[in-house]
């Protein structure tokens, strides 16, 4: 009678990791959607707040590259850059007008920089002497650059500043190769 005692808990804990399973695939079922919608429209708001005419987008999955349209004609390119701040990782969105020769500005998405400090790469001060700067001036102008750090925050401005040049080179190099063959 005691091998049979050790029998049923072993059914049990089965058939709950099994109901569990169901539980979490149905879930999963039901919220992939809403959690790709969400996504879609997040990019969507952060897309309309550098390209405030935008009407729709385009996204190449191969390239990273979002086309922003209006009356389906292209009015800008925007693409993903990624500095390493004091605090870690600083997500940027990064728009260029359509020639690709000039900044149409940034979005930081994620930062986790000093409060009061580093988290001013968010701040309008520092975000908007990024819009209209050729592509090939976006440097600290310690560099012989057009972008002003931030006072107390040099780590973050910099970070900021190397991430976008980094995935300017990355992004829009790699189309003029492609122009060029």
């Amino acid at each position: 009678m005691s091998k049979d005692k050790g029998f049923w808990p072993v059914i049990f804990l089965t058939l709950v990791v099994i109901i569990a399973i169901v539980v979490l695939t149905l879930t999963n079922g039901i919220t992939k959607d809403k959690i790709v919608q969400a996504k879609q429209e997040a990019v969507t708001e952060m897309l309309a707040t550098l390209f405030p005419h935008m009407q729709s987008f385009k996204y190449d999955s191969d390239s990273g590259l979002y086309t922003v349209l209006a009356n389906d004609e292209p009015i800008g390119h925007a693409f993903m850059a990624q500095g390493h701040g004091y605090g870690g990782a600083i997500d940027i969105l990064v728009g260029v007008k359509p020639d690709n020769k000039s900044l149409q500005g940034i979005k930081i998405i994620t930062q986790q920089e000093t409060p009061g400090l580093g988290a001013k790469i968010i701040n309008a001060s520092f975000l908007d002497q990024f819009k209209g700067v050729p592509v090939n001036e976006v440097d600290l102008t310690r560099n012989g650059g057009k972008i002003d750090a931030i006072t107390g925050a040099t780590i973050s401005s910099t970070a900021v500043v190397k991430g976008v040049k980094k995935a300017i080179m990355k992004e829009l190099g790699s189309q003029q190769k492609g122009e060029k063959s």
